[in-house]
């Protein structure tokens, strides 16, 4: 009998010390990561290290004066949200004052507590952590410096402006379409430069503003002086022939693998969604390569016309497509076609980078160049290309060969001016008149060192 009650008086002592060294036991590690501040927007990043990555309760609070604010409590509702890799438990929750309305300038502290169970979840082992953090809700400062801003409707036109702070991302936006502004030289760190446009599918009185924003949401802008002049864009058709679908939807079809069609012996349908779909992937393609564009201007004086080229269609000419004397199809003609002879050489309008060089889907053999500042030059339907994508390229220098690649009717240059992407007329930067007192003029005026020529 006496061993028993030995055994037993054994195990006691020794359950004993489990539940004491349990109670004992460290709890979860916590880290609290995240930006310095918080603004408008901003979020607080929180991992927990517990063997297995097990926890039995994680609470996260933001802590300002004597008012606590729960950002994420650990319930079976809100595990969605936790990633847990081997030990490690990680959750990032919004904390900027669009997800806490009132969230108030000053100093905030982040309060986390983490639980994990021991022995066997008889008993709990906690841990707190605290990090304290800064609440800006002041948006950056913009302020437009140059004058008299004259847009010509699907054209472009230049700002010049102060942004303080300095680092604050800036721009011009007309309507929902940002473009971005850029270091204009000089010694202000806050002077800046950015070209704009009002597209020729938007609104004459499309609101036309600028911007800054800091990287935790607070924005400021401003109003600036601006006259928009209206445009009269063309209607023409276009005539489909059965000669004409057989000659340009095979070889796009092949070189365009990305465009699948049903059935590519039905010309007239695999020329429709060439016309509808692949030309709507080669314009994302365009704006992706404008995120290539150089933060310095490259381009120097007016911009140069194809010599001795006569214009076949203009710049937003509204094309109605007619097949046996239907209408099937309408788009936009985003661009000059220019029509010297065939296989004439092809020149850069303007000094620039090749930011593409190859083949383009509707445009066929294609080249883009970047003139920097979010401005590029696109020249298509070439039948050879003669330059490499990275190579820097002097004004009239040979790109490639005119000719009839992806939809062209015949041999000539699709020619277009683009920024941010988007298509813009050339007609004003052929102008030297225009790049003078548009551009050239607002350096000068701002006491900044213009392109030269």
């Amino acid at each position: 009998m006496w061993k028993v009650l030995v055994a037993l008086l054994v195990l006691g002592v020794g359950a004993a010390a489990l539940w004491v060294n349990a109670g004992r036991a460290e709890g979860p590690a916590i880290e609290i990561g995240g930006p310095e501040a918080i603004g408008q927007t901003g979020e607080v990043a929180v991992k927990v290290t517990a063997p297995g990555g097990e926890l039995s309760g994680l609470s996260v609070k933001l802590v300002q004066a004597e008012t606590a604010t729960a950002l994420f409590e650990l319930t079976p509702e809100t595990t969605a949200g936790v990633t847990t890799v081997g030990d490690e438990v990680t959750v990032t929750v919004p904390a900027g004052k669009r997800a806490l309305p009132d969230l108030k300038a000053g100093e905030a502290r982040v309060d986390v507590t983490a639980v994990r169970p021991v022995l066997f979840g008889m008993r709990q082992a906690a841990a707190t952590a605290t990090r304290t953090i800064q609440v800006r809700l002041t948006p950056p400062q913009v302020a437009v410096l140059s004058q008299f801003h004259y847009v010509n409707h699907g054209g472009s036109e230049m700002v010049v402006y102060r942004v303080n702070p300095p680092d604050a991302d800036s721009g011009v936006r007309v309507g929902a379409i940002e473009y971005r502004g850029f270091p204009a030289g000089g010694s202000d760190a806050g002077m800046r430069v950015a070209f704009f446009a009002l597209l020729w599918d938007q609104d004459l009185n499309t609101p036309i503003t600028v911007y800054a924003r800091d990287s935790i949401g607070n924005e400021g802008s401003g109003s600036f002086d601006f006259r928009v002049f209206p445009k009269q864009f063309r209607k023409s058709t276009i005539n489909l022939d059965d000669r004409f679908l057989a000659r340009v939807v095979p070889p796009i079809l092949q070189n365009s693998t990305e465009l699948k069609v049903d059935d590519p012996t039905n010309f007239l349908a695999s020329y429709l969604a060439i016309n509808r779909e692949l030309r709507r992937m080669n314009n994302e393609t365009i704006t992706n390569l404008a995120l290539e564009t150089a933060p310095e201007i490259l381009w120097r004086g007016p911009f140069k016309q194809l010599i001795n080229t006569a214009v076949e269609a203009g710049f937003a000419d509204q094309r109605t497509y007619v097949y046996n004397g239907s209408d099937v199809d309408h788009q936009v003609h985003l661009g000059f076609d220019l029509a010297s002879t065939a296989n004439a050489p092809v020149r850069a309008a303007n000094r620039g980078r090749v930011v593409h060089a190859g083949w383009l889907g509707i445009y066929g053999n294609c080249v883009i160049l970047d003139h920097g500042m979010g401005l590029q030059s696109l020249y298509a339907h070439l039948s050879s290309v003669g330059v490499t994508v990275g190579q820097i390229v002097e004004t009239e220098a040979e790109l490639g060969r005119s000719g009839s690649t992806g939809l062209a009717g015949g041999d000539h240059l699709h020619f277009t001016m683009l920024l941010g992407g988007n298509a813009i007329t050339p007609i004003d930067w052929w102008s030297a008149q225009w790049v003078q007192d548009r551009i050239l003029r607002k350096f000068a005026d701002a006491g900044l060192t213009p392109p030269s020529p």
